[in-house]
């Protein structure tokens, strides 16, 4: 029975993993566009789409760290079978409006420790820019 439950976490652990590489990957582009572009607009522009892509990665990785949770908590408890596999499910029933989506996406990228990179690294090009 706690099967289901066991192959649906590796499945799980291992995406949420993902997301966690995607949002290093993410972060060292911002660097690489901080250094390799003159101060200006543009750079402005890409640390702040960069910034949100990251905060959407942590949201999708947060999603699915709620899942694990509710897995490790039915394989503690020997859910039924039929309580795995739910991820799709549960977002469905759950699933926020625009707003709210929105909502998710801001409070991920005000994170400590997902918006302190940014900040600088916008910091930084501010400070280049007007220094030019």
């Amino acid at each position: 029975m706690n099967e289901i439950f066991q192959r649906e976490w590796v499945a799980l652990q291992n995406k949420y993993e993902q997301y966690e590489f995607l949002a290093l990957f993410n972060k060292l582009a911002a660097l690489g566009v901080f250094l390799a572009l003159n101060p200006g607009r543009l750079v402005l522009a890409l640390l702040l789409l960069l910034w949100l892509q990251e905060a959407i990665f942590k949201t999708y990785q947060s999603r699915l760290g709620d899942r694990l949770l509710k897995v490790e908590q039915g394989l503690r408890e020997g859910a039924l079978p039929s309580q795995g596999m739910q991820l799709h499910s549960e977002w469905l029933i759950h699933r926020p409006g625009v707003g709210g989506l929105l909502a998710q996406y801001l409070s991920q990228a005000l994170r400590p420790s997902l918006a302190c990179s940014y900040v600088l690294l916008l910091g930084l090009a501010l400070y280049r820019f007007f220094a030019w």
